[in-house]
């Protein structure tokens, strides 16, 4: 169920051989999102349970099952500023229905990202998608 923009992540990082390459890519997609708003960044848009600030801010354009999930993110750390692009690719554009329901381990395990990624980092990132789904689920 994975995204076109997602699936162009997983070409890239399946051309990228690598891996200081695929951190580089993983860095790049950060710095091309925008930065969050600082008003936004409070407790209620916080994720527990990164090492990292991080911040999630849901989008939800429409209603019912016509209704789209997005969402705005931000944090302190670069390689999460990527993860969280990384997440925004997956998750952006589906019905809330859908999003809640993306095997994000299973689209994520596709890049490699569980084989490359500190505990810290992995436990940051599970955090960023249980996050997601709830705020999917609740839309």
């Amino acid at each position: 169920m994975a995204t076109e923009a997602f699936e162009e992540i997983a070409e890239t990082f399946a051309f990228l051989d690598d891996w200081e390459d695929r951190y580089r890519h993983v860095i790049e997609l950060g710095r091309a999102m925008a930065p969050l708003d600082d008003a936004v960044k409070v407790p209620a848009t916080k994720v527990e349970g990164c090492a990292s600030q991080v911040w999630l801010l849901p989008r939800i354009e429409g209603r019912g099952a016509a209704a789209r999930f997005d969402f705005q993110g931000d944090s302190d750390a670069m390689i999460v500023r990527g993860l969280i692009a990384i997440l925004h690719a997956l998750f952006s554009g589906l019905s809330a229905a859908e999003a809640a329901r993306v095997d994000a381990a299973a689209e994520l395990a596709r890049l490699g990202l569980d084989e490359h990624l500190s505990s810290q980092r992995s436990n940051g990132l599970r955090a960023m998608v249980a996050r997601l789904h709830a705020l999917a689920a609740a839309a």
